[in-house]
């Protein structure tokens, strides 16, 4: 992955949500709710295109670098209103040539003639959200699919003229072996995908989980499992990015990228959040929109639900727990660069982990070290205390 040199404009992305999927996964900590009997589709569109009107005012002469429809499951949403969304988008943003538009798919929403109508909408890039291909596992995780769903998927995608595409997979899970983790790689590598996503299940507050949580691996068999998987991927030619993310041959995803280096971001949708920055105030606000989608869809109701400027001494650490994903080696231009302070003022809270031998730097920049890499929830829980 190749980070974004310093320029005038720091690198502006869209993030769109839509919010419903056929069921709540247990696991689930994002704003999704189950889609009602009659889902105001049309509608919540027409609100998406009055969202972006609303906002841009901020982020007026900038250009898209890349645009990712997430959710919820936006595969439930027709071709057609993807269609209409990403022409309403075009006509009002001017786009990178080489824009990266994702978006997330699941296996059970899906055929190979939604597919084609999805790419010949804009779609560019897709991310398959497989999670397991295995029957026990799956139902485990309150999955709508079951493994041959998911394989049946994926071949329908590349049947469709999708070249760029990602698979989510979980690991961690409960009662899970490594060889069933293993198993889960290799079935996604047999498809020869470009990017893989192979992230930890974790139990967060306000999920089916936290209530009742499983059982799940102890901290020696999760260091395994990870260990074996980062070889296999390895092995396999895949550069480990990011924390969950491995990409071949520059696939790295553009969008994500632009997070983890604390670029900025527009959110349209219930819920959905944007971090902007003023390089004439040098100044940085995050807001969020109204989180439920009646609020979201009532037009007597405005869009911003909260509103924060972010203070110059928390942005080392915002930057630090952002970039800490990252594997590579950050510049200290880009902290110069994205967060409008000089260097001198990240140094002293570098010092710890640098000297837990989690983190080093030189000159032009610091890194994880191997040590960091393999334990990096430590090392960005040293920026929180």
């Amino acid at each position: 992955m190749i980070l974004p040199p310093a320029s005038p404009t720091i690198p502006l992305s869209l993030y769109i949500h839509i919010p419903w999927c056929i069921q709540k996964c247990p696991y689930c900590d994002f704003n999704s709710h189950t889609k009602p009997e009659i889902m105001p589709e049309h509608a919540y569109i027409d609100r998406l295109i009055e969202d972006l009107e609303a906002a841009l005012p901020e982020v007026w002469g900038r250009r898209l670098i890349s645009i990712f429809i997430g959710g919820g499951t936006p595969s439930v949403f027709s071709p057609k209103s993807i269609e209409t969304l990403l022409f309403a988008i075009r006509a009002r943003m001017a786009f990178a040539g080489d824009i990266e538009i994702t978006m997330e798919v699941n296996p059970g929403t899906v055929d190979e003639a939604r597919f084609r109508g999805f790419r010949a909408s804009g779609v560019n890039r897709l991310s398959i959200g497989v999670q397991s291909f295995d029957e026990q596992h799956l139902k485990n995780l309150g999955r709508i699919h079951d493994g041959a769903t998911a394989k049946r998927a994926i071949t329908s995608a590349y049947n469709a003229g999708f070249d760029n595409i990602n698979i989510d997979l979980m690991h961690g899970l409960a009662k899970q072996s490594i060889p069933e983790a293993l198993e889960d790689l290799k079935l996604a590598l047999s498809f020869k995908p470009k990017h893989l996503s192979w992230y930890q299940l974790t139990i967060e507050p306000n999920t089916v989980f936290y209530k009742t949580p499983p059982v799940l691996a102890t901290d020696d068999l999760l260091s395994d499992m990870q260990e074996a998987g980062w070889a296999l991927l390895a092995a396999h030619g895949f550069e480990h990015y990011e924390i969950s993310a491995f990409s071949q041959d520059g696939y790295a995803s553009t969008h994500n990228g632009n997070y983890w280096s604390f670029g900025d971001y527009l959110g349209i949708g219930a819920g959905a959040h944007s971090k902007i920055s003023h390089v004439a105030t040098q100044t940085i606000q995050r807001y969020a929109k109204c989180k439920q989608p009646k609020d979201y869809l009532d037009r007597s109701k405005t869009f911003k639900t909260h509103l924060e400027i972010l203070q110059a001494e928390n942005l080392p650490f915002e930057f630090m727990l952002n970039a800490l994903r990252l594997k590579q080696t950050i510049p200290f231009e880009l902290f110069e660069h994205h967060c409008f302070l000089n260097r001198a003022v990240l140094m002293p809270i570098l010092t710890t982990p640098i000297a837990q031998r989690l983190l080093r730097h030189d000159t032009k920049g610091f890194s994880l070290t191997p040590l960091g890499q393999r334990f990096a929830n430590d090392a960005m829980a040293l920026f929180l205390t």
